[in-house]
């Protein structure tokens, strides 16, 4: 920008304008909204971020796509409700505060102040009056009411168990945060340790969690996949192993009963609670030991290593139920207590993990399931057969398919009561204990006498002090603390100990949606009337990073919150969009390689609406988005020629209104005025049906492109339309970039002679007959080559084609003498005379 554009009094400067826009918007209050059954109700939400301090590019997409909708649907006569809070728990700003001597809260409480403002900068419609932050007292009282409600229901319940650990981050990792044996957060290797916890009773809810995937024709495929994945719906037989010379059993869950006749040893993860209790006694009980300190120290990515399958024999033995021969019971590192049981009957003939275990220790292999060849001999098999087919060394069951053998093996060990079949789940119930400081006190209390018992829904919050200092090696704070952890039993009155974990952040973000709809009401946890009103969520935008942990436990919530009688709704989310990542020098942006943009400096350097305009333009919502400089001048090179035109054209046609379409137009007037009802209707697919911003925008500059032309056209001058209909065109341009770039549009709204806001303003509506052009250009061909292109009417026949080819004057000179053999006609293109 030179210094002459500088000081222009008309030049674009969105350093001005912007922030007049967005504090006239905020001093009228524009985007605040209530409940009204008047009005159809339309719920936009995007996901909360945290509030790490600054917000990135990806934010910008993200609540660039989230506001275009929103204000999209405003227009189009909704009640919009689209709020926006922050994720306020959790280890990052413990670290943070620890590597920075301060504190968790202040160093929270300044991060949103300042991403708040950033948000605002961009001219995000959000109703900022229902702002919640999940750190707050009056945030994670309710939930804290909720807990205690589940604990009633028994839908929560505190045992010890092996948990994921993260040491880095010291605290307990739920299985959906353990990503390739490594902590979501910090990447830290996850081990496995003994420590009691509560557990939220998510697999209750397996079956419907699974069923309601079918019933969200909204939600992506490939995230419903995930879910469906992660839940891990199996069909089988449950089957008990009486443990030789002792009265005790081991039960395992398998999908192929029908090998049962094959299972020639056991093998246990080396978490199975009888895994040392196997050993006692057999002079196996050191290596035993050893073996499960060692598998206790290696990662799950490890342990899931195909080429490094170990294990020790235990000493004991169990008996297999059909056959009654003895199997030997091993430890095995590839074993794990996630699946199943923690227990497999080995087959290594039909299991490729139990074919190369049983080689390496030499363990008997046994063919019952013949392949379409019949069966190969153990002796010739090269690796497991894992396919379909005929039992073979079966008993009696020999001869009989797969499928056959299975519901008959498993009727049969009915009858001995050793078994069934069953359904078995790969979900496992959710660890929500946290030994960390910066997240929602669990209202429970330890007595001496009582044991664990409920707080009392009365002394809601249990606030998390803000007095305590964290070690600068982390780990919790809250146990030494003797003047928060000393309470009263509310069982006895007697002394007690507060619980001294807290709740696992995902608790917070797996109900803070319906929050928004009542954030203020003080009456309980949840408005029903404000919930009846605005649940469930109508659009949810959100990266695909959390299509099983934050969206499995929302849905899981949510049918909880209905059983507790605060809900009506089965699903929190009606529709869910994914948007890609943004990408720059082929990576994910992120500050460890150095590629990150400033979303300020971008603000600073071209304005919001040019930031947001890229964003929008770059690339589909729901693919990556690769950053290029040259694209975000081409956004703002777009903006300024749109900002000169619409002032070109609010001077031209100042007084004069806009076309009504009454007048029958000609030539570049006629094409305007469809240019502009082919871009509304255009505009108005791609974003309501397929949220196609990229082409949307792309229309918008179609139009702009041709508007001018047509302010520039001379010969126009004269004609009594050009004015108005110049003025269509524009407003139309304007109105339907407003979602994109909202600044710029008001502005320009104003300066074409309109009060209010644009969002304010009802969505334009094409017109079907300005559709339909009045005229069409026509190519008439001579010997296979053009002669002429003519414009007539665009009702014209066949007849009137070929008549208006054959008395054009530049035809007739190359037809003159010629005898005419055919005339095709290609309707609205092409006339073709053959001579």
């Amino acid at each position: 920008m030179t210094e002459n554009q500088k000081n222009h009094p008309e030049f674009y400067k969105p350093e001005e304008l912007e922030p007049k826009w967005q504090k006239t918007w905020e001093k009228n209050n524009i985007f605040q909204v209530t409940e009204d059954p008047s009005r159809p109700k339309y719920y936009l939400l995007e996901m909360f971020p945290y509030p790490s301090g600054r917000i990135h590019m990806g934010h910008v997409r993200n609540y660039s796509i989230g506001d275009v909708v929103a204000r999209i649907k405003r227009m189009q006569g909704m009640n919009v409700l689209h709020p926006m809070g922050w994720d306020a728990f959790g280890m990052p700003a413990e670290n943070a505060a620890i590597a920075n001597n301060t504190h968790p809260a202040k160093w929270t409480y300044e991060n949103i102040d300042y991403m708040r403002d950033q948000l605002k900068m961009l001219g995000f419609s959000y109703d900022w009056d229902r702002e919640l932050a999940t750190c707050d007292p009056d945030y994670y009282r309710w939930e804290q009411l909720v807990f205690l409600k589940m604990w009633e229901k028994g839908l929560v319940y505190r045992k010890r168990s092996l948990v994921n650990w993260c040491e880095k981050c010291q605290t307990v990792l739920a299985n959906e945060q353990v990503e390739d044996g490594l902590c979501w957060r910090c990447a830290s290797p996850a081990e496995k340790r003994s420590l009691d916890g509560y557990f939220f009773r998510i697999t209750d809810y397996a079956e419907e969690l699974l069923e309601w995937i079918d019933k969200l024709p909204g939600w992506p495929e490939r995230v419903l996949t995930m879910q469906r994945n992660w839940i891990g719906k199996s069909h089988g037989a449950k089957i008990t192993f009486n443990i030789k010379d002792s009265d005790e059993s081991i039960t395992v869950f398998t999908t192929r009963a029908d090998t049962l006749f094959g299972a020639t040893f056991m093998s246990l993860a080396p978490e199975h609670p009888m895994a040392m209790d196997l050993a006692q006694g057999t002079g196996q009980e050191k290596a035993v030991k050893e073996f499960i300190d060692k598998v206790g120290r290696q990662s799950m990515s490890e342990r899931a290593d195909d080429k490094h399958k170990e294990g020790v024999f235990t000493g004991s033995y169990c008996i297999n139920p059909m056959t009654g021969k003895e199997m030997p019971i091993f430890v095995a590192n590839f074993v794990l207590m996630d699946y199943g049981t923690g227990a497999v009957m080995a087959v290594p003939t039909h299991d490729q993990r139990d074919f190369e275990f049983a080689k390496v220790y030499d363990l008997p292999l046994v063919e019952v399931i013949a392949g379409p060849d019949g069966a190969v001999g153990v002796e010739n098999m090269a690796e497991a057969y894992t396919d379909y087919g005929t039992l073979v060394n079966s008993g009696e069951f020999n001869g009989m398919t797969t499928k056959e053998a299975q519901k008959a093996i498993a009727e049969a060990l009915e009858k001995k009561g050793q078994g069934s079949t069953t359904i078995n789940y790969r979900l496992r119930d959710w660890g929500i204990s946290r030994q960390r400081y910066w997240g929602a006190p669990i209202p429970m209390v330890h007595c001496e006498k009582c044991g664990v018992v409920p707080e009392k829904a009365e002394n809601l919050p249990v606030k998390l002090p803000l007095d305590a200092k964290l070690p600068e090696t982390g780990g919790s704070p809250l146990p030494t603390l003797d003047s928060w952890v000393n309470t009263t039993c509310p069982k006895c009155g007697g002394p007690a100990r507060r619980e001294t974990d807290t709740m696992d952040t995902f608790m917070e973000s797996s109900w803070y949606f319906a929050r928004y709809c009542c954030p203020k009401y003080d009456k309980g946890v949840l408005d029903p009337e404000a919930i009846k009103y605005w649940m469930p969520v109508d659009q949810y935008i959100g990266g695909i990073e959390h299509a099983v942990l934050h969206l499995l436990y929302s849905r899981f919530f949510v049918k909880v919150l209905r059983d507790l009688g605060y809900i009506e709704e089965n699903e929190p989310f009606k529709n869910l969009l994914t948007q890609g990542m943004v990408i720059k020098d082929g990576s994910k942006m992120s500050k460890s390689k150095g590629n990150v943009v400033d979303p300020d400096s971008m603000v600073k350097r071209y304005g919001a609406d040019t930031v947001r305009l890229f964003s929008l333009f770059a690339a589909p919502p729901e693919r990556d988005l690769d950053w290029s400089d040259k694209g975000v001048d081409g956004a703002h090179r777009f903006i300024n020629r749109l900002w000169r035109l619409g002032l070109a054209v609010s001077e031209e046609a100042k007084g004069a209104k806009s076309f009504s379409g009454k007048v029958k137009l000609k030539g570049p007037l006629a094409d305007l005025h469809a240019k502009t009802h082919e871009t509304i209707k255009k505009v108005t697919d791609d974003v309501n049906n397929r949220f196609q911003f990229n082409t949307a925008i792309a229309a918008v500059m179609e139009l702009v492109n041709l508007i001018s032309l047509v302010q520039q056209n001379q010969d126009l001058e004269k004609d009594p339309n050009r004015a108005a209909v110049l003025r269509e065109a524009m407003e139309a341009a304007v109105v339907l970039i407003s979602p994109m770039a909202p600044h710029v549009a008001d502005e320009l709204w104003q300066r074409l002679g309109h009060e209010g806001f644009l969002i304010e303003k009802p969505w334009p509506e094409y017109d079907e007959a300005a559709l339909v052009k009045a005229e069409k250009l026509v190519v008439v061909q001579v010997r296979g080559k053009v002669r002429a292109k003519l414009t007539l009417p665009s009702d014209a026949d066949d007849e009137a084609l070929k008549k208006a080819a054959l008395d054009d004057e530049k035809v007739q000179g190359f037809i003159e003498g010629h005898e005419i053999k055919k005339v095709i006609v290609v309707q609205g293109k092409l006339v073709n005379i053959v001579i």
